[in-house]
């Protein structure tokens, strides 16, 4: 019953669904495409594929740009790498064996590998250079968030609420830290960040853990959100943000929490604002940037948590993360728009309308330009001309 209710939150929004609408005035009505005037009109450079892209699931396969390649993958199992001045395929690895491949857990790339994450609750190494398989093990969970790296060690937060390290170079776990799940939650993981010997997630049961890399150690737990409400959807408290760390501050967001700042010297709080997300945010250094479980795009001041700006304009239209590039904040959205907004005042600057299949997540940041994926596996190098 807890896995079919898992699968069913398969979007922030669907959640004001499923909690009883009784009236007009509660249905989620998704915001009109804004009319904005584009001071520029991004150049095409290439067009690649992959597979057949992620279609309507959850997966959030990001490209990742890394060792002169970006690299790309399908939920059906194609893995490619790219040549980013070109789009030639450069290796192609098909990873699909008896069962659908159901990759989910992003692409991250270290120690000359790509490490990959499924719902089949696998993780698999890829030789870097090759596309060869290295190693495929069998985890407790689903793997959604990307794999992290750190200390030798592969770090995967399941949806069995552990956090798991394997060895990079046989796959073989090390250690193992559960935290509780609750019977209902959204469907999503933290990608959990590394720093100082220190890794920290979010957890499904509302908080921010932090453990010694090396020895699996778990030091404390802080809470982001405190379960409130008589039904189980309204008690929902996942945190399944990434967390964000500028100098000795960590900040984190949780769904029906709290956006917080927590200094990593301490563990406790330096200030905290109410503000609802289940999705990753982004920083240029002073200012935190958060896409909200109602998708306002808001500004807020990384030292004191003062609100900047907000922007409500593409409210409900299922936004992605929001992403730096070229200076501009970025953020796609279900109909295949992506927009450009002034990082200081929150203005639209530029829209672009790419494919009607739509974004799951954000554009990449190459070195002479940016690379954006989408939900059915088309993959398009740009670049901005004013």
């Amino acid at each position: 019953m807890k896995k079919m209710l898992n699968k069913a939150l398969t979007a922030v929004a669907i959640v004001g669904v499923l909690a009883g609408c009784a009236s007009e005035e509660d249905t989620i009505i998704m915001a009109p495409v804004p009319q904005v005037d584009s001071e520029f009109t991004p150049t095409s450079v290439w067009s690649a594929s992959v597979g057949d892209g992620v279609d309507q699931y959850f997966s959030k396969l990001s490209p990742e740009f890394a060792y002169g390649k970006v690299f790309v993958a399908s939920r059906d199992g194609v893995v490619k790498a790219l040549n980013p001045e070109s789009g030639e395929t450069l290796w192609q690895a098909e990873l699909e064996e008896d069962v659908p491949a159901r990759f989910s857990g992003g692409i991250t790339a270290a120690y000359d590998k790509l490490f990959i994450g499924s719902e089949n609750g696998e993780v698999i190494a890829l030789n870097q250079e090759t596309g060869e398989l290295i190693w495929r093990v069998s985890v407790q969970g689903e793997v959604l968030a990307a794999p992290v790296t750190d200390e030798n060690l592969v770090l995967v937060h399941t949806s069995e609420g552990f956090l798991l390290a394997l060895n990079q170079v046989t796959g073989e776990q090390q250690w193992a830290i559960g935290t509780e799940v609750p019977n209902l939650t959204l469907r999503g993981n933290s990608t959990p960040v590394t720093v100082s010997g220190g890794v920290f997630w979010g957890t499904a049961n509302g908080r921010l853990a932090a453990a010694i890399v090396q020895r699996g150690q778990l030091i404390w737990q802080q809470p982001i959100g405190t379960p409130k409400g008589a039904t189980e959807i309204d008690r929902i408290v996942d945190v399944d943000a990434s967390p964000v760390v500028l100098g000795s501050t960590l900040y984190i967001v949780g769904y029906n929490g709290q956006l917080t700042a927590i200094d990593l010297r301490s563990g406790q709080p330096a200030w905290k604002r109410s503000y609802s997300s289940a999705t990753d945010l982004t920083s240029d250094g002073r200012s935190l940037f958060v896409v909200t479980d109602k998708d306002h795009i808001v500004a807020v001041d990384a030292r004191s948590g003062t609100e900047l700006w907000s922007n409500k304009q593409l409210e409900h239209r299922l936004v992605t993360a929001p992403e730096i590039i070229d200076n501009y904040l970025v953020v796609g959205d279900s109909e295949g728009y992506l927009y450009w907004l002034d990082r200081s005042t929150g203005e639209f600057v530029a829209q672009q309308e790419v494919d009607s299949s739509g974004f799951a997540v954000p554009p990449v940041q190459l070195d002479d330009g940016y690379v954006i994926i989408t939900r059915d596996g088309d993959v398009k190098k740009l670049t901005i001309s004013q």
